[in-house]
């Protein structure tokens, strides 16, 4: 089996990791969870993310045939359609199950004619699909419970786990976004644990608590042995009372409301009216502050 090499990439303003991963041999590679960056005081919307990785992989040589989303982000922008539209040959895919999370989000944003079909993709991947990056296997895992349509990427030796765990001193993520469950979240990240231990998990997100620099990178053996939510090997139980009573102080993301009607357009902003401009629905009172 040929395991890939891994370039991250860090959004400091969303904490997010995106990634490139490619095959040495062949050269052929993957885009997962790129961030196109929003300004939400101004509204405007910028390419810095994505162009920085454009260039990467123009510039080492590699041929990207994949952009891939793990879910429809609630905290970032995705880069999924610019990219894809600027890399020939490049397709995009994400989880079958975004039907679902599309379905759901259609009736809190009113959008009465948007397709939730999943056809803003070029492929939904369903749990244990397996497809070739060049010469690197990639299998899919369905990892619900951050999102009701998450999966991970298993791309030989490494594991794009998106928002399930996070870095070991960080424990996991949280789990009561609309669709979100931690009892589905706790039985993907056990599936994502009972990976070989030399797996290296890459995480969706990192923000760098006790001022310590940003990580996305850890193994199996590692979470299994240090991760602050699952080290001591807790019962489902027992996680969702840590989980849930965690979830409970958070606000919802900042983001959350502008980027979730991009993201379920496979990270497209809403077409164009009359004018020439885009503009973005913000459901009132849908949610509790808290």
């Amino acid at each position: 089996m040929t395991n890939p090499i891994v370039t991250s990439f860090w959004d400091k303003p969303t904490g997010s990791w995106q990634y490139v991963f490619h095959d040495p041999n062949t050269m052929k590679g993957a885009i997962v969870d790129p961030v196109l960056d929003f300004d939400p005081l101004s509204g405007a919307t910028r390419t810095h993310n994505a162009q920085r990785i454009l260039d990467y992989v123009q510039e080492t040589g590699i041929e990207v045939e994949w952009v891939l989303d793990t879910h429809p982000h609630a905290d970032h922008f995705s880069a999924a359609s610019w990219l894809a539209a600027r890399l020939e040959g490049a397709r995009t895919g994400i989880g079958e199950r975004v039907v679902g999370v599309q379905k759901l989000w259609k009736e809190i944003y009113h959008l009465g004619d948007l397709p939730e079909d999943g056809s803003q993709w070029d492929r939904l991947f369903a749990d244990g699909d397996l497809f070739m990056v060049g010469k690197v296997p990639v299998l899919v895992l369905f990892s619900p419970g951050h999102t009701l349509a998450s999966v991970t990427y298993v791309a030989g030796d490494a594991a794009f786990v998106h928002d399930t765990l996070m870095m070991p001193d960080s424990g996991s993520s949280r789990a009561d976004f609309p669709g979100g469950s931690s009892h589905d979240l706790y039985q993907s990240i056990q599936r994502i644990l009972s990976l070989p231990e030399e797996t290296r998990i890459f995480v969706g997100h990192d923000y760098a608590p006790n001022g310590r620099e940003p990580l996305c990178e850890a193994t199996v053996a590692e979470h299994r042995a240090s991760n602050v939510h699952f080290a001591s090997d807790p019962t489902e139980e027992d996680f969702r009372k840590v989980r849930d009573a965690r979830d409970a102080t958070l606000p919802l993301p900042r983001l959350m409301l502008a980027a979730l009607q991009v993201n379920i357009r496979g990270g497209r902003v809403p077409e164009a009216e009359a004018n020439g401009r885009s503009y973005l629905k913000i459901p009132l009172d849908q949610f509790d502050p808290r």
